[in-house]
Order: structure tokens, then C-alpha cells, then sequence
């Protein structure tokens, strides 16, 4: 197959949707020679900030002359952004060729494999051949049956718990925090950003349960960050402290360059002086954009873009936006599960707003930047790589709920 003929098989795996478990992904690894065992790995998981406390290890790592692997979801623009070494995206041939292999190997199979566990594997078997040193691992959803969690790693780091996907990982914060905790192994160090004290007693408890030292962050990064935001000198923290738990040697002057030089797009993407670009997709990473907006622009209202997946606490979300934005255009996101344009209204005139219009991304955009006030781009990671791609001129994402 070549790079299109790949990604359109790839994106045919999505029909088999979501299964959390990992009898796919180990068999789809151990077909390819198991790569994964011959990598070191920092698995990081939680429910908001883990996409740049990636980052943030990868930079510094790379500062300090590691080789290292970033392996992350979803992507906003390109299928290649998922997966990287020294900072390089996976070449199309590569996807192509690892994908022709992995075509082969799960032809026949009663349970097919998904598109995140093939993605996966991919993953793995791609920084094996490229000879990474570490690679920094996320999660997809989850933890405890994430595809993700066929790795043995040098440290299990847990980014902020909060509520989300749960359909699949619980109603309650303690029951997304097991979920999470999953990750966790025996003998193997465990790192957490402070959670909220029914997610930490979750942390503690599975901690002592299979015999992880466990350690909670207790103090903000006071150094320069390339992220906007109070939030990731949290993250920051995080980072060091997870590379510190690995038995990684990375000199002070790498970790300072390579957190101020850190990039992570959509996570409060500043786009010339009056557009932010950011992929909040749930009420506590909205609240921590809130306090980034209000930390940049004072007191300032944002005209607001927003579109949002069906599944999401949207009430929630726009209640809190209500807080710094007084016009809303809401704009539809690609994707089966985007939510319509008429249950947005309904829930943003619930949450105050009464200046509300509807339109295309480009009309919606166009709309808001001639009304004087910021614009802000938020509610899903993929409008946010919508946003990215339009005003990169390049054709939209073709984006995977994976």
C-alpha cells in the first residue's frame, strides 16, 4: 500500500470503534517481534495536561542530546504528528510500509484490530527501527486496558483526573482515577501532578496495592515555560520530576532550554495577537484556560468559536466560557459525533449567552476577528486542528475519535 491507500485502511478500522483490552495489541506486537521490549518507555496518563507534560520530557530530552520517541493522540492536522523521533514525524513511506505489515499480519482475524491499536503498534515498532533511546508514551483513554499498557516502563506518570469518556471509564471521579491508576507497576516508580483528595486516595490506595512508590508533585516549576498558562509550571513540575523518578540524567541547563523552548499547538495557542487556539474539551481543562485567558488578556471578553463532540459536558463548558465571552458563533466540527448546531444553542442560551450566531469555520473566524475582542477557538481538539489547518492553508484533518 502507499500513504493514502495506508491511512484509508487505517481509517476503515474505526467501524470496530472503541475496545478497551489488550489481547489485540499484544498479539499485534508480538507478530512484528515485540518491539516494544527492547525500549525504555515514560507512560503517561490523566484526563487533561498528559499531551503536554509529553511534550514537555520529549523537549527536554532532546535538549540534553537523548534520542528520544513522542508517541501521542489524536493528531490536529496530520496522521504523521502522532508519532515522532528527535523530533522528526514518521515519514509517510514509513506509515505505509508498517501498515502494509500490519495488514498482513491481522488479515484473517476473528476480532479486528482497531484503529488505536494499530496505531500502537505501529508506534512501537517505528521508534524500534529508528533506535530511540526513551520514548514518551501517552495514553489514548484511559489506562488500565489501554493498548498503551503493554509496555513495562521506566516511570508511570499521572497528569490531573478529571471527569471524561465516561461511557467507558466510570461516572465518578474515583472510578476514572482506577481507570488511570491502571497504569501503575509493580517495582516501577509512580509520579502524579496533585489530584483532588478522592483521586488521590485512588492513586495511594492501587500505589500500595501493587507495590509502586508513589509521589505527588508538590510545587510549581518557577522557570521560564514555552506553554502559556499557570497550569503548566504545573505540568512542568511534573515532567522533571517524572525524568528525575526514570533514573534519566538530564543536565539543569537541558531541563531549563528545553521547557522554554517547549511547543505543543492548540493548548492555548496564541495565532499573531488576537487569536487563541485551544483544545479544552471538557469543564476542568476549560477552567484552566479560563484562568490562562484572564492571566494574558485581564479582564478583557473573548469573542468565542466553539464546536463540541456530543459526548461532552458541553452545559458545563459553556457555563464556565460565559465567565470571559459575551458573543458565541458556534461552528460545526467534522466527525460522527459531533454535536448539531441546534443542541449548542439551546445549551448556550442556557449558560447566558445572548449574541449567538451560526456558520462555517471561515465565516465564523472571519465574523469574530471584525468585532474588535480576541477571538478564542475552543471545546474540541478537533476543531482546534481544523482552525489549525485553515489557517495553514492546507486541506482539513482527516480527524480519528482515536
Amino acid at each position: 500500500m502507499n500513504f493514502r491507500e495506508a491511512l484509508a485502511w487505517l481509517y476503515g478500522a474505526q467501524t470496530f470503534g472503541v475496545k478497551l483490552g489488550l489481547d489485540n495489541v499484544r498479539r499485534l506486537m508480538g507478530a512484528l517481534g515485540n518491539p516494544q521490549d527492547g525500549l525504555r518507555f515514560l507512560h503517561v496518563a490523566g484526563t487533561n495536561g498528559k499531551g503536554s507534560v509529553c511534550a514537555m520530557m520529549d523537549s527536554v530530552l532532546r535538549a540534553g542530546g537523548v534520542r528520544s520517541a513522542l508517541y501521542t493522540s489524536p493528531h490536529l492536522v496530520n496522521f504523521c504528528e502522532r508519532i515522532r523521533v528527535g523530533g522528526r514525524m514518521i515519514p509517510e513511506e514509513a506509515v505505509a510500509r508498517g501498515l502494509t505489515l500490519l495488514r498482513e499480519v491481522a488479515r484473517d482475524w476473528d476480532h479486528a484490530p482497531t484503529f488505536f491499536e494499530l496505531t500502537t503498534t505501529l508506534a512501537a515498532w517505528w521508534v524500534a527501527e529508528e533506535r530511540a533511546e526513551v520514548v514518551v508514551w501517552e495514553t489514548g483513554l484511559g489506562g488500565r486496558l489501554d493498548a498503551t499498557n503493554v509496555v513495562q516502563p521506566l516511570v508511570s506518570i499521572i497528569a490531573p483526573i478529571g471527569l471524561d469518556h465516561r461511557e467507558w471509564l466510570g461516572r465518578t471521579l474515583a472510578d476514572v482515577a482506577r481507570e488511570k491508576a491502571g497504569i501503575m507497576k509493580p517495582g516501577v516508580p509512580t509520579v502524579s501532578a496533585p489530584q483532588t483528595d478522592e483521586a488521590a486516595a485512588v492513586l495511594e490506595s492501587r500505589a500500595a496495592e501493587v507495590g509502586s512508590a508513589l509521589r505527588f508533585v508538590s510545587s510549581p516549576y518557577e522557570g521560564p515555560v514555552g506553554l502559556a498558562g499557570s497550569h503548566q509550571r504545573w505540568n512542568a513540575a511534573l515532567a522533571l520530576a517524572a525524568l528525575d523518578a526514570s533514573g534519566l540524567t538530564v543536565d539543569v541547563a537541558a531541563q531549563q532550554s528545553g521547557l522554554a523552548a517547549v511547543e505543543w499547538p492548540a493548548r492555548f495557542q496564541q495565532i499573531g495577537k488576537s487569536m487563541v487556539v485551544d483544545g479544552s474539551h471538557n469543564p476542568h481543562a476549560i477552567g484552566a484556560l479560563i484562568e490562562t485567558w484572564r492571566e494574558v488578556y485581564g479582564n478583557r471578553r473573548a469573542a468565542l468559536v466553539f464546536g463540541a463532540m456530543a459526548d461532552k459536558d458541553i452545559p458545563a463548558m459553556l457555563a464556565l466560557l460565559r465567565r470571559i465571552a459575551d458573543r458565541l458563533w458556534i461552528v460545526p466540527v467534522r466527525g460522527g459525533r459531533a454535536c448539531s448546531a441546534e443542541d449548542l444553542e439551546t445549551a448556550a442560551r442556557s449558560a447566558g449567552f445572548g449574541k449567538i450566531a451560526r456558520g462555517s469555520l471561515p465565516e465564523s473566524l472571519a465574523d469574530a476577528q471584525s468585532c474588535g475582542s480576541p477571538t478564542l477557538v475552543t471545546g474540541s481538539l478537533f476543531l482546534a486542528g481544523e482552525t489549525l489547518a485553515l489557517l495553514q492553508n492546507v486541506p482539513p484533518p482527516r480527524t480519528s475519535s482515536q
